[in-house]
């Protein structure tokens, strides 16, 4: 059992790890689109992609158990 706890919070972390980089990822979408890099409307695609991702990753962090089937 303990072994399946540790694999969980190693799961958790690897996916707060993979929201940091997603919150990253919507600053220089913002960047990007304030220097003209890319149009406001493919900033606002971009962030809406990014945006559910994270809904995604939220709900992933949440409930680990749902995604992790370690055998006992």
């Amino acid at each position: 059992m303990a072994q399946a706890l540790i694999y969980i919070a190693h799961f958790v972390s690897k996916l707060t790890d993979a929201d940091a980089e997603n919150a990253e990822t919507q600053h220089w979408l913002h960047t990007a689109s304030s220097c003209g890099y890319i149009s406001q409307e493919t900033s606002e695609e971009l962030l809406e992609s990014s945006l559910q991702i994270g809904r995604m990753l939220g709900k992933m962090i949440n409930a680990p158990k749902v995604f992790c089937k370690v055998s006992e």
